[in-house]
């Protein structure tokens, strides 16, 4: 193998487990740098994202760990720093976002190098940070999805993609909510966001929804019928337990729900004949099983709306980013379980 590279100092720091459970299990250790393979780029992580999946798949107990020791997270930013043979598409020095580094391999971004595939290192605008390019991954490619499963919509986003439409998107101030308002109205759709709270309101305002209205409340269902009142054609659900019956009520013939969460319940239910009479589609979205197609389509489409700055973070952007060390990745985990709002990121470099 010819890895092309740049000066090295012989081991990284990591974050690892080898056993599921609490945060507990993860411990900071000192590693061997990792060399990619064929296809393969190595990564300096600047910045690691933490998302739900991935205290979930540390906490899973009952069946044994993928790999002897794992190394979490599966978003992160940073500079390429190797590349295996076959690799015309990188080149060492270029700053990248990096989306599902642990799927299906032991090392994700948890780690001050990561190897992974070539294909999952994605080129980051030039002026974007490395927060925003570790902020990217699951939720940007999930919203992506949610919005590009319709039957008569489009398979990609760009501008004027989803114009004329209208987008509903329940729980507007979490991470994937965030990114499918950002994209939803990049590509001309009208959005429409519920929200808990007034200051989760202010964030959905701040990310570019047109309307927001708060939950619970016995109106919400005519509040958004009274803003499309022809229904609403793509709904992004994070709540399908609790909202399938306002989902059908104030979808449009022929919507599509695309729902990625079980918030609410593990179990959902949902009127039969005004469901088949509108010719309801029920889509669940899994970045981990979608496919590499989906994966590559939502990768360049994010990648374009990262380019036209339409996916801003922070507070001003209405995603609040919380910062840890790597060393305190324990805490990092437990705050994403614990609910925290907005985006929580790891500063494992400079």
């Amino acid at each position: 193998m010819r890895t092309r590279c740049s000066t090295l100092t012989p081991g990284m720091k990591a974050i690892s487990y080898s056993q599921p459970g609490d945060s507990s299990v993860l411990s900071l250790v000192e590693r061997p740098l990792p060399e990619p393979g064929p296809g393969e780029v190595r990564v300096r992580i600047v910045v690691s994202g933490v998302n739900p999946t991935d205290w979930k798949a540390r906490a899973t107990t009952g069946r044994p760990l993928p790999f002897d020791e794992v190394t979490p997270n599966q978003d992160g930013a940073g500079i390429v720093d190797a590349v295996g043979d076959g690799v015309d598409s990188l080149s060492v020095g270029q700053r990248v976002w990096v989306y599902l580094a642990a799927h299906q391999r032991p090392t994700g971004t948890a780690a001050e190098y990561s190897v992974l595939p070539a294909e999952r290192a994605v080129p980051l605008a030039d002026e974007a940070s490395f927060e925003l390019g570790a902020s990217l991954g699951v939720p940007a490619m999930t919203a992506h999805r949610a919005l590009t499963v319709h039957e008569d919509g489009p398979s990609r986003l760009a501008p004027g993609a989803l114009a004329g439409r209208t987008v509903l998107v329940q729980g507007g101030a979490g991470a994937v909510g965030h990114a499918a308002i950002q994209l939803a109205a990049w590509a001309g759709a009208t959005v429409i966001a519920t929200v808990s709270s007034d200051e989760k309101e202010a964030l959905a305002r701040a990310a570019g929804a047109h309307h927001v209205l708060q939950y619970p409340s016995e109106t919400l269902a005519d509040g958004i019928r009274e803003i499309a009142p022809n229904g609403v054609e793509h709904i992004v659900e994070v709540a399908i337990a609790d909202n399938a019956a306002l989902d059908v009520s104030v979808i449009a013939n022929g919507g599509t729900v695309g729902y990625y969460a079980d918030n609410g319940g593990a179990e959902f239910t949902a009127p039969v004949r005004e469901s088949f009479a509108k010719n309801v589609r029920w889509q669940g979205l899994l970045l981990y099983t979608v496919g590499e197609r989906a994966l590559a389509a939502a990768a360049e489409d994010v990648a374009a709306a990262v380019a036209d700055g339409v996916l801003p973070v922070g507070d001003e952007a209405g995603l609040p980013l919380t910062f840890f060390d790597l060393a305190d990745t324990a805490a990092a985990h437990d705050a994403v379980e614990n609910g925290a709002t907005g985006k929580v990121l790891i500063r494992v470099s400079e």
